[in-house]
């Protein structure tokens, strides 16, 4: 057994003496998106620091926590406060909450976070389904021995995001009345904001909007198994597009001013995602 895989059975074995509750979606919150947790009917909480091994957030506005509990019917297990690369953990560290959340049951995996826009047709304060990512310019998490036990070495990334998912978050802000652009997630390390150059760079490759975490979260749970999907919060314009400087306390706030756009969106996709799936006899 790899070291990688073993501390992944040491962390579901310690949550596993906590709870035995079992989750159909697995939803990350971004920077500003956490009191989303708050709202639904709650099971249950660990924090990161009851689960021996696992890898605490340090950044400002994360709980560093799971909460367990229901949106509508739906079991869900929510991360309030993610790990980042730039923290100085292990790129297999940051994902393991991810591959833990799979263990734990979770099929569907809900990404959200906080982005800069670097496609001139956006504003800050809008939602971005993700369609496709880049993450070549952080290390891929699948580097090393394989996860067997999770999945083969050579994953397909063809279709990272589910399109089904993808469907149903359309249809959901449409019928909510929501703006939902769509475009392409670029992951660079952080902490730093991009440069201006760095954003020009980013927009040349494709990219629609960029941050500092989600697609190797992505690769981790394509890679053994779980339907994508997700949304950014477009929380500024990137350096270089406005006179602005840029700062986490604007991430933070714009994020702050779009939670209830947020909630009402993430309470109803996630609600068609869980009755897709009971739809489809899965």
């Amino acid at each position: 057994m790899s070291a990688v895989y073993e501390k992944l059975q040491s962390c579901y074995e310690s949550i596993r003496k906590k709870t035995d509750f079992v989750p159909q979606v697995a939803l990350i919150l971004g920077s500003g998106l956490g009191d989303f947790a708050e709202d639904i009917q709650i099971s249950q909480t660990v924090s990161y620091e009851e689960i021996q091994g696992f890898p605490v957030s340090t950044v400002p506005g994360h709980k560093g926590r799971f909460v367990f509990g229901y949106v509508g019917q739906v079991p869900v297990v929510i991360m309030q406060g993610r790990v980042h690369y730039y923290e100085g953990y292990s790129i297999t560290d940051v994902v393991l909450p991810v591959r833990l959340m799979k263990l734990l049951g979770a099929q569907i995996l809900f990404l959200t976070n906080a982005a800069g826009g670097i496609n001139f047709d956006f504003e800050a304060g809008d939602f971005m389904m993700i369609t496709d990512q880049i993450s070549d310019f952080v290390p891929s998490p699948l580097i090393g021995e394989n996860l067997e036990e999770l999945g083969e070495r050579f994953p397909d990334m063809s279709q990272i995001y589910d399109k089904d998912l993808q469907e149903i978050l359309r249809r959901t802000a449409k019928s909510l009345g929501i703006r939902l652009q769509e475009g392409v997630y670029l992951q660079l390390t952080g902490p730093n904001f991009e440069s201006p150059a760095e954003v020009r760079m980013c927009r040349i490759l494709g990219a629609d909007a960029v941050g500092m975490s989600t697609a190797c979260e992505a690769v981790a749970a394509n890679h053994c198994g779980m339907k994508i999907c997700g949304i950014s919060c477009i929380t500024n314009l990137g350096c270089g597009m406005s006179e602005q400087s840029l700062s986490h306390q604007e991430v933070q706030e714009i994020a702050d001013k779009k939670a209830p756009d947020f909630k009402r969106l993430l309470t109803e996709a996630i609600q068609e995602m869980g009755k897709n799936k009971t739809d489809k006899g899965e």
